[in-house]
């Protein structure tokens, strides 16, 4: 941590304690005092900006919802997932599934997207850190549902057939940007916030959705 940093963190707890003594400080006080004092701890390094703890309203108002232990209000959940759902970006091509086998790969990879990381890295899905994938899979995540079978369970026999598309659509906009389905959803908004481009997008939504995936074996 940086010297300024070091400073900074100590006016501000000394802040702190002038207040308490006063008087007892609210929660938006402490909100902001808590966020002040995150910023001062981060910088930016490498290819990863201290703007990376900015978040917009969706957040905010999840993380609100979350701390207070009170779950939102249904139209409040109702007008988050609908503004979502209009980020999403559905396939320039049309073409909804990839290759699989660089699904896996992507749902098998946590890099990208840290300091240490160079630009050029491409960026994994990181999947399995909350989801079983397939059934070799030891190591797994509980964060999120198990994805094994995720395919077969809901009856998605032909990817391209029409009985399929709403399940095909659904996948995708759920992996570009998880909140347009659940306000408050842990899941990255993997497309949406730059994690995973449409190609990328597509061989996940293959992976879950090819009946010759090992998702669906």
């Amino acid at each position: 941590m940086k010297k300024q940093h070091k400073i900074t963190l100590s006016v501000l707890a000394a802040a702190a304690v002038v207040a308490g003594c006063a008087t007892a400080p609210g929660s938006a006080d402490m909100d902001k005092l808590t966020a002040d004092i995150v910023k001062a701890s981060f910088r930016d390094q490498g290819i990863v900006k201290a703007a990376v703890l900015d978040t917009d309203e969706t957040n905010k108002v999840s993380s609100a919802a979350d701390v207070a232990g009170k779950p939102l209000d249904e139209k409040i959940v109702k007008a988050i997932e609908a503004a979502n759902l209009k980020t999403v970006k559905w396939p320039a091509n049309g073409k909804f599934l990839g290759d699989w086998k660089e699904g896996e790969k992507l749902a098998q990879s946590g890099r990208g997207l840290t300091w240490t990381d160079d630009a050029k890295t491409p960026n994994g899905g990181n999947c399995y850190n909350c989801h079983q994938i397939s059934k070799e899979e030891i190591s797994f995540g509980t964060i999120g549902p198990s994805l094994y079978n995720y395919g077969k369970i809901r009856g998605v026999v032909d990817p391209s057939s029409a009985a399929a598309k709403p399940m095909v659509e659904y996948t995708w906009g759920k992996i570009w940007n998880s909140k347009a389905y659940n306000a408050c959803s842990n899941m990255p908004r993997a497309g949406h916030m730059g994690i995973l481009n449409e190609s990328q997008v597509a061989h996940i939504v293959a992976l879950l959705l090819d009946p010759k995936s090992p998702v669906n074996q």
